[in-house]
C-alpha cells in the first residue's frame, strides 16, 4: 500500500463529502449552511488541489483541472458570501445564500468528476 496514494484519495473524498454536506439542505435557509463548514470545504479543496500538482500524467492533468474548477467555484462563493455579509448589508439574504449554495453545488460536480476519475485510474492500475 502506498501511503501517498492513501492521503491523496483521502483528501479527494473528503473534499467531496464535505462539499455535499455543505450543499445539502434548503438552498435559502442559513441554518442549513454554516460558514465554518464552508471554510472546511474551501480548505480541504485547496489541499486536494495542492496534492494534485505533482502528477505529470494525462490523468493527473485532468484531475488538476477538475480541482481548479472546484476551487474557482468556491472562490466565487466565498466572494459572494463576503460581499453579502460585509458589503451592503449585515445579514445574509436568502438570495445571496442561494447563489453561494449554487456555486458550491458546481464544485460538487467537479469533485464528483474527480472521484470518478480517481476510481477509473485505480481500476486501470495493473499489478
Amino acid at each position: 500500500m502506498n501511503p501517498e496514494k492513501v492521503v491523496f484519495g483521502f483528501f479527494i473524498l473528503l473534499a467531496l463529502t464535505l462539499n455535499v454536506g455543505f450543499v445539502f439542505g434548503d438552498i435559502d435557509n442559513p441554518a442549513h449552511h454554516h460558514v465554518w463548514e464552508f471554510a472546511a470545504v474551501f480548505l480541504v479543496n485547496g489541499i486536494a488541489t495542492i496534492l494534485k500538482l505533482g502528477d505529470r500524467t494525462q490523468m493527473g492533468a485532468v484531475l488538476l483541472a477538475t480541482s481548479l474548477v472546484a476551487m474557482l467555484q468556491l472562490v466565487a462563493a466565498a466572494l459572494v458570501w463576503t460581499i453579502a455579509v460585509h458589503g451592503m448589508q449585515s445579514d445574509l439574504s436568502p438570495g445571496a445564500l442561494a447563489v453561494i449554495v449554487s456555486l458550491a453545488a458546481g464544485a460538487v460536480v467537479a469533485n464528483v468528476v474527480s472521484v470518478v476519475l480517481l476510481i477509473i485510474e485505480t481500476v486501470m492500475l495493473r499489478r
